[in-house]
């Protein structure tokens, strides 16, 4: 049976469903299905998360920034697996495929996108176009706020719906081999079976925080460093007071002449019987950054980004530096290449070939050279490995007469 030719036919047949008309897929009905509701952005939705988390706020466009464009910089390598070993690949349709994937994103572009749609919304939709054999000749991300997951009623994923303004399109999963040109990526929701959970979300507390500050802060700056004062103004002879209106106006007329940084520090003329009684706060009282560094490392914490990194340099040192580079890569940005990585060798590769395999080239990444240079050194110094031993620990393929110790050839 010709998989891709049965998958080709069901969306056309998911597209007629979608537009009313009925049909069978091998004499199996496709059941009914819906949209699986909108991803869970805590109290917001995705426009508010990406206005006031990403755009509004440098320590998450900071965290997101870091992150994709560090993984965007790897090295993809391909393994091909003959007579049950396995060798590198030079050059392969799916290395060129990635470093292209198509004509408006270069493969870090492409890659960059990818994080960024993760850390952002917590899901990533990559679409697979196929040519004419039925293998990805092009790969493109989806905005995840236009994805839908379609379940049928017996709660199944049967397939993804894109909208686009009014356009639509329907991309089904086969119900025989389980595949899609869809590429759903996600991490965990513990109360959502379909969307994943940003980050965002978690530190959306963090984020209120820290913006609320900053907009606190250039309140001040704007009111010339005085938050508020009262003008008194003391009944006349004839006990008449104020009208609402003469107080109103009176407001209105000292806000427009002395409010705003352009009028900082102007003399306030007063006339009549009138005193006015600060009521400004002492430097100590305005000063935010404590709380405001606070919220920046709560929000670097749910991102995994060591504060160091972004800028957050009190009490640092150059080892501090090297020291949160490793830890970075390592709790951070390898969990989530090697996530991307198991993804693409489920979905992507079987496309090309059952017996490859594709990696990413660890020794190219300059933050992991001073650790992987130690780990070198030890191999090494091991008298009890054979080479071949010493290869596949690092990831090399094996030599011919390498399988004996170097102690026992020498005898």
């Amino acid at each position: 049976m010709n998989t891709h030719f049965t998958f080709s036919s069901l969306k056309n047949n998911f597209e007629r469903f979608f537009h009313g008309e009925k049909f069978q897929c091998n004499r199996l009905p496709i059941p009914v299905y819906h949209t699986a509701g909108r991803p869970v952005w805590s109290h917001k939705n995705y426009e508010s998360l990406a206005t006031v988390g990403y755009s509004q706020n440098v320590i998450v466009f900071r965290c997101i920034s870091l992150i994709a464009k560090s993984l965007s910089n790897i090295t993809w390598l391909i393994y091909e697996k003959t007579n049950g070993v396995e060798y590198e690949v030079d050059s392969h349709q799916i290395l060129a495929l990635l470093r292209s994937p198509n004509a408006q994103y270069s493969g870090a572009a492409f890659l960059e996108s990818i994080y960024s749609q993760l850390l952002l919304s917590g899901n990533a939709y990559i679409e697979a176009v196929m040519d004419g054999s039925n293998v990805p000749k092009q790969l493109c991300v989806l905005r995840s706020d236009r994805v839908n997951v379609l379940v049928n009623d017996m709660d199944e994923k049967v397939g993804f719906e894109y909208k686009n303004g009014k356009n639509k399109q329907i991309f089904p999963i086969s119900p025989y081999y389980g595949c899609c040109d869809i590429l759903h990526i996600k991490t965990f929701h513990p109360l959502n079976d379909w969307y994943g959970m940003s980050p965002v979300e978690a530190a959306s507390r963090a984020i209120d925080q820290h913006n609320a500050v900053g907009e606190h802060n250039l309140s001040i700056l704007q009111n010339g460093g005085r938050p508020s004062g009262a003008l008194l103004v003391k009944p006349q002879m004839n006990g008449v007071a104020l009208t609402a209106e003469q107080r109103e106006e009176l407001r209105e007329s000292m806000r427009s002449i002395y409010e705003g940084v352009d009028n900082a520090g102007r003399i306030a003329v007063l006339e009549g019987d009138c005193e006015w009684k600060e009521m400004g706060l002492s430097p100590k009282d305005l000063d935010f950054h404590k709380g405001k560094s606070v919220s920046a490392k709560e929000i670097a914490q749910a991102f995994g980004v060591p504060p160091i990194l972004i800028g957050m340099t009190e009490d640092a040192t150059f080892s501090n530096y090297k020291e949160a580079r490793i830890n970075f890569w390592e709790d951070t940005l390898l969990p989530m290449l090697n996530h991307l990585l198991s993804e693409l060798n489920m979905w992507l590769v079987p496309y090309f070939g059952a017996n490859l395999r594709l990696d990413f080239d660890k020794d190219n990444i300059p933050a992991l050279a001073a650790k992987r240079d130690h780990t070198w050194d030890k191999m090494q110094e091991a008298s009890f490995l054979t080479i071949n031993e010493k290869r596949q620990a690092l990831g090399y393929g094996p030599l011919d007469g390498g399988d004996r110790l170097e102690s026992m050839a020498r005898t």
